[in-house]
């Protein structure tokens, strides 16, 4: 993964953490920062006297100056680009993710994130983009001491998501906490359906727990250096994931390719709405 880091700026200003996350990631794996802004579908609100009136090419240059200095100020060395295009937003960050190491987008936080997601901008590049897209919310922690990552099959679909959790947390010299759920009567229901609880010491409580092992065994290989915690629940995936992900610096989550670009799937949809910490929605074959 030596693309860059692109991260996606607009006028709602949640663009700042977005840039300061995503100089904080490129510094930590050595890779460039590439600042995109996309004037292609200007806001129906912009009153008459705002800055992004008098001309949106102009607009667009201020903001990505502004963005590139701030990158700057937190890390001097990392190289930073910038580009502002005329195209629709989604379609420009989706076309440049083939290329990318990672999109990172701002998000508004608990309360708002919902209207800012769905039908939004941010929605269609999850959906679209063929590489990892992490939304971190505007009053997101920046510390990763633990990376929590979503194991859901156990086989070659998790290579990718697995591939960025421990990527990540060899980076930021972080844990890996893999999460398993597993109760097949329990896929359904609102997010505060019954805690997940321990797998028990016997019969699918110990082959859950077989399986993740391994699952995790070529990763500890790969990244010796990376601890990693196995964290199997008995329950549902999003509350489970929810629970693990409550002091963690970054929840790695993946969504199927053969999806409608609409649909997320209800594990990444709860992560976007109710995670604490930034999302990072992967791709998966």
């Amino acid at each position: 993964m030596g693309g860059p880091v692109v991260v996606g700026l607009d006028d709602t200003g949640n663009s700042v953490p977005a840039v300061l996350w995503g100089a904080e990631e490129a510094a930590a794996r050595g890779l460039p920062l590439h600042l995109l802004y996309s004037w292609g579908t200007p806001s129906a609100h912009v009153a008459p006297g705002a800055p992004e009136a008098a001309g949106p090419e102009r607009h667009a240059a201020e903001m990505l100056r502004a963005a590139a200095d701030l990158a700057h100020t937190g890390h001097p060395g990392v190289p930073v680009t910038t580009e502002q295009v005329g195209e629709r937003p989604a379609d420009a960050l989706a076309e440049r993710s083939a290329q990318a190491s990672m999109v990172v987008l701002g998000s508004r936080g608990h309360g708002a994130i919902a209207g800012f997601l769905l039908g939004s901008v941010s929605l269609q590049v999850l959906g679209r983009a063929e590489c990892p897209v992490v939304t971190v919310r505007e009053d997101a922690a920046f510390p990763r001491r633990e990376i929590v990552v979503g194991v859901q099959y156990a086989g070659p679909e998790d290579e990718a998501l697995l591939e960025f959790a421990f990527t990540a947390a060899d980076a930021h010299h972080a844990r890996v906490r893999a999460v398993r759920a597993w109760d097949s009567a329990a896929t359904v229901g609102p997010l505060s359906a019954a805690p997940a609880r321990p797998p028990d010491e016997t019969g699918a409580g110990v082959a859950e727990q077989q399986t993740l092992a391994e699952t995790l065994g070529p990763w500890r290989a790969k990244f010796p250096a990376v601890d990693v915690i196995p964290h199997v629940r008995s329950g549902r995936a999003a509350p489970v994931l929810l629970a693990a992900c409550s002091h963690a610096g970054l929840l790695v989550v993946g969504r199927r390719l053969q999806r409608s670009p609409m649909l997320l799937g209800p594990v990444v949809h709860a992560a976007l709405h109710h995670a604490n910490c930034p999302v990072s929605v992967v791709p998966q074959r």
